[in-house]
């Protein structure tokens, strides 16, 4: 799929938004992709997570890890595409978490997969967890790549869709934002 495809799949499933939110990482944008929408339907979430697969499957992971909740679909399809196994982090108490008996394995090769990144917390904090437990992270997945390539995990990065999307700190919101009120329609 080329990123127009994919961005045409986000606007023919309503996901991608225009409006003014708050993004999970505190910026402010006028755009969100609501990765939710577009994989309610399973030959979406077939076709992307195909997509993505394909773009990672060098990576040579034999395990998918997904931080909960947003990565979860597009995680389980990448790693069903795989043919691997797959794991995911939760929170708990505030922090992300292995829990529900995942183990990983010294030395085993795990792809981190996420539905969006912004500025890249939740996958860093999932890559911290395969390595506290001795994991090696092959690379890191994502449908929308929103920071354009400035994320840098310090391994292979794959995504479908990678655009500079405007993000505001708080407090610098441009007069258009400023003036109409927030939504935060993502987790929290």
């Amino acid at each position: 799929m080329t990123q127009a495809e994919v961005l045409q799949v986000f606007r023919d499933t309503g996901a991608l938004l225009e409006g003014h939110f708050i993004l999970r990482s505190g910026l402010h944008s006028r755009q969100f992709f609501q990765c939710a929408l577009a994989l309610q339907q399973m030959p979406v979430v077939e076709k992307i997570g195909n997509a993505l697969a394909a773009k990672v499957k060098s990576f040579g992971a034999v395990t998918v890890i997904a931080p909960a909740l947003g990565g979860l679909v597009i995680g389980q399809e990448v790693a069903r595409q795989l043919g691997t196994r797959f794991i995911f982090a939760e929170k708990e108490e505030g922090k992300l978490v292995l829990r529900r008996g995942f183990k990983i394995v010294s030395g085993e090769k795990i792809l981190v997969v996420e539905d969006v990144v912004t500025k890249g917390g939740r996958v860093q904090e999932t890559i911290d967890i395969v390595r506290a437990h001795g994991g090696v992270v092959a690379g890191v997945a994502a449908i929308v790549d929103r920071s354009n390539g400035a994320v840098n995990f310090g391994v292979p990065f794959g995504s479908l869709i990678s655009l500079k999307v405007e993000a505001f700190p708080p407090d610098k919101l441009p007069p258009d934002l400023a003036g109409s009120p927030a939504v935060k329609p993502g987790s929290k």
